[in-house]
């Protein structure tokens, strides 16, 4: 536990789900490209075994006493393990080059079967993360996936030019694919909810900025509802966010009942809170780039303190996290100012004139 903090984050997590006593707001800022500065890492040598994944996850959690541990199993997984081709930098999170299906109609000719539990080198790496986290600290914090959800995989398979364009000329095969993935994905996550993992679902390709609402709600929603079920009577938690400005989407993101929504700081944090906070706990949102990689630590603290005043009486409950994933460049300062923040203006019961 923290030396600034007078729970464990397990204590804090369960006086939230059941409205008993804080210290202070649950804080989860999303510490997973950055994990590795904190334990003098490249992100390379933090994602090439699950022991320095979890050695990094832990090691952060120890520097900043955040509430929640989060291994990657990431966004471009399947389409890596289909034969997607990726680049592979030393300190800074791997992109897709390019795209193993070049033709929609072969989709079924894939080797889908590499995905599965068994056969994935990527799931086991990250199984062996969890296991780590959570058989040395899970005693105090919870660890969570981060995984992306079948439309981002399936992007990861053919591009994202490519399956916005087969959105509208060919609708089946997509669905196809989606039926595949969310199948796939269910798999993937009942192995990890078995181990005690919360799931972070991330759906980036899905934004609001990206797609459509009508789109979402063909393509996406049924999916994700399913996803969600599944966690559900697996007696799994998760927390569903999607990137970039989640306004147009973000009915049919309550609609899919996750326990909680994550919206990205491109969104404003009020106008989200009065449409989730009537069905569940709303989850973000500090700027991740002008705050946390360009700003200040008194930055920092203001972004940090803006975030609290917007979220802290949302009606189910409010979690102040980052908008995204924090990069590499994150100065770890900037961590530290986040977390002094949190401790001082988020601390139970809060009092409004400590930050007006």
């Amino acid at each position: 536990m923290h030396k600034d903090d007078q729970m464990t984050p397990l204590e804090r997590l369960n006086g939230f789900l059941t409205g008993g006593e804080m210290d202070r707001l649950l804080t989860m800022p999303f510490v997973m490209s950055m994990s590795g500065k904190a334990a003098g890492m490249t992100h390379k040598q933090k994602r090439s075994t699950g022991e320095n994944e979890a050695f990094c996850q832990i090691e952060s959690y120890k520097r900043w006493g955040n509430d929640l541990l989060i291994v990657e199993y990431g966004l471009h997984t399947f389409g890596i393990e289909l034969g997607s081709v990726v680049a592979d930098p030393e300190d800074a999170v791997p992109h897709i080059t390019d795209w193993v299906l070049k033709d929609i109609n072969d989709w079924e000719n894939l080797p889908w079967e590499k995905i599965e539990p068994e056969n994935s080198e990527i799931f086991k790496l990250h199984l062996d993360a969890v296991r780590r986290c959570i058989s040395e600290v899970g005693n105090e914090v919870p660890t969570g996936l981060l995984a992306g959800m079948p439309f981002t995989a399936i992007a990861s398979i053919m591009g994202t030019e490519k399956l916005l364009k087969a959105c509208r000329k060919n609708p089946d095969v997509v669905k196809g694919m989606m039926r595949r993935c969310t199948d796939l994905m269910k798999q993937v996550h009942n192995a990890y909810i078995k181990e005690g993992a919360m799931m972070l679902l991330c759906e980036p390709i899905g934004s609001g900025s990206i797609v459509p609402a009508k789109t979402f709600h063909e393509f996406i929603e049924p999916y994700m509802t399913e996803i969600v079920e599944n966690i559900k009577d697996q007696g799994g938690m998760c927390c569903y966010h999607i990137c970039g400005n989640s306004m147009p989407i973000i009915e049919n993101m309550i609609a899919s009942q996750p326990h909680m929504i994550s919206v990205d700081n491109r969104v404003d944090l009020a106008e989200a809170k009065a449409k989730v906070e009537p069905f569940m706990p709303i989850v973000g949102n500090v700027d991740t780039v002008d705050a946390m990689v360009l700003g200040t630590p008194a930055e920092v603290e203001a972004s940090v303190k803006e975030s609290i005043r917007k979220g802290y009486d949302a009606q189910h409950g409010y979690v102040l996290a980052t908008g995204c994933d924090l990069n590499v460049n994150v100065p770890l300062e900037n961590m530290d100012a986040f977390m002094a923040a949190a401790r001082k203006y988020g601390k139970l019961p809060i009092d409004p004139s400590t930050w007006e």
